[in-house]
């Protein structure tokens, strides 16, 4: 989607009740959004101006949006809009996310974890029909036929999260974070599956204080092994991480 093609809804100025806080972003084009700025109506509303202006030739646009009987929604407080076309840079306050594998896990994370616009998110994969193409636009993906080979093209503070078709490739990206820096790293798997990584990565060198840096299972087995319920246990688990750091730094 060109720069043009869409506009850029920020939330700058919030008084009294409000769905989200300032910083929040949506992105609008004529077909759908990425992103939400919360509160059913507000979006709504929100949507219809963006849209409205892709048909025009405003650059920028500020609303003021009341959240009371003009909307019909509870909060009471206000909110002030500003309508960009184009992208606009989003403040990213969380390390950047590798996802390893674009198969339907990596697909469902992508996908959960982008409209929190905090953070860079990549996507790997081998060939480039098992990257998804309804990914969000936030979203960039990487076909690399030998994934080891673009793992120091990673920030040194990446979040990883190894989720490809093949158990040796997967084998072989643990190893290959294990010797640079990384930020963590989750492998998808069974407790069968880590028991044996853990023994060949030993075997690889890695002592076992290095190796339990992988995280694996990802997620929250009571979720299930739904792709979904996949994504939301580790979404949690990344937001509740990056919450304990900004408050252990703050």
């Amino acid at each position: 989607m060109a720069d043009r093609d869409q506009i850029t809804v920020s939330v700058v100025r919030v008084q009294g009740s409000a769905p989200r806080d300032v910083g929040t972003m949506m992105r609008v084009d004529a077909h759908g959004q990425d992103g939400t700025i919360g509160g059913g109506a507000l979006e709504y509303e929100a949507a219809s101006i963006a849209r409205d202006m892709l048909a025009g030739d405003a650059q920028h646009m500020q609303r003021v949006m009341p959240l009371g009987p003009d909307l019909g929604q509870c909060c009471g407080g206000t909110v002030t809009l500003h309508f960009d076309r184009g992208a606009v840079d989003t403040k990213l306050t969380a390390p950047p996310l590798w996802i390893w594998g674009g198969g339907h896990v990596g697909r469902a994370i992508a996908q959960v974890m982008a409209p929190f616009q905090d953070r860079a998110i990549t996507v790997v994969d081998t060939t480039a029909d098992r990257i998804p193409n309804d990914l969000p636009s936030a979203v960039s993906p990487l076909v690399a036929a030998d994934p080891l080979r673009v793992v120091g093209l990673a920030p040194a503070d990446a979040d990883h999260l190894i989720l490809t078709y093949s158990h040796d490739i997967d084998l072989a990206l643990c190893d290959a974070l294990l010797r640079r820096d990384f930020g963590s790293v989750g492998l998808i798997g069974s407790d069968t599956k880590w028991t044996r990584f853990r023994k060949r990565l030993h075997g690889m060198g890695h002592g076992a204080e290095q190796v339990a840096r992988i995280a694996c299972p990802i997620g929250d087995p009571s979720l299930g092994k739904h792709p979904q319920a996949i994504a939301l246990g580790v979404a949690t688990a990344m937001l509740n991480a990056h919450r304990v750091k900004e408050e252990r730094t703050g």
